[in-house]
């Protein structure tokens, strides 16, 4: 109980931030847009619908590339007064599973903004809605899960930033190759359990990260 509330307190102290720093949640609308722009004017005034193919990778392009610029934030914006005062009120479980669940409702939003006016701007060709949705869920807590750990380790360096490239680079481009493989099977109408290998194993993806998350981050919180 004492944990929840925690969390409870934490993602409140988030929303309230994002919400006063507005600029950081218009930053990555306006990047959004300006890439699926870009993308119009170089692929959609050519014909009238990119090819499948096409239109599913560059959709997970912008979708990493957004996520990678929205969650590597997390713990790289707070200052070092707060992350003390932090350590004297909360557990360490308590701001790793606040800031995974954060930072996955921001990606949820973010996805599905990006999904609804790509779609809008460039056509939308998927034929099994429902499944490219779930496709979508799945890469917005994957790539929270994975960046928020990730986020937190390259907090502690100089070089926070390029450090966290190249730490999520390993990390992220398996997770990218199942889910561009799912959402492909929902834009072609596949049978739903063509895809299933692919579900299990994001599944189980997440599910590890998070244990692993909660298990280990309380030793990288005391450094």
């Amino acid at each position: 109980m004492v944990l929840f509330k925690e969390i409870l307190y934490l993602i409140q102290k988030d929303l309230v931030l994002e919400w006063r720093q507005k600029y950081a949640l218009n930053g990555m609308l306006l990047y959004v847009g300006s890439v699926v722009f870009v993308c119009y004017l170089s692929f959609g005034m050519r014909s009238n619908m990119l090819q499948a193919p096409v239109w599913n990778a560059l959709l997970w392009i912008i979708l990493l590339f957004t996520s990678v610029n929205a969650i590597a934030k997390s713990f790289m914006q707070e200052n070092r007064g707060r992350l003390l005062y932090f350590y004297s009120i909360v557990s360490p479980q308590g701001i790793i599973l606040a800031k995974i669940i954060y930072n996955t409702l921001l990606m949820l939003l973010l996805a599905f903004i990006c999904f609804v006016f790509y779609g809008f701007v460039l056509g939308n060709p998927v034929q099994d809605v429902p499944m490219f949705l779930l496709t979508l869920l799945l890469g917005a807590i994957g790539f929270s899960t994975s960046l928020t750990m990730i986020s937190s380790i390259a907090s502690k360096a100089a070089n926070s930033s390029t450090l966290m490239a190249v730490l999520s680079f390993p990390v992220i481009v398996p997770m990218l190759l199942m889910l561009i493989k799912m959402s492909k099977n929902a834009m072609d109408g596949l049978d739903r359990s063509l895809s299933l290998d692919e579900l299990l194993t994001l599944l189980a993806i997440n599910m590890i990260v998070v244990t692993v998350s909660y298990i280990l981050f309380p030793y990288l919180w005391r450094s």
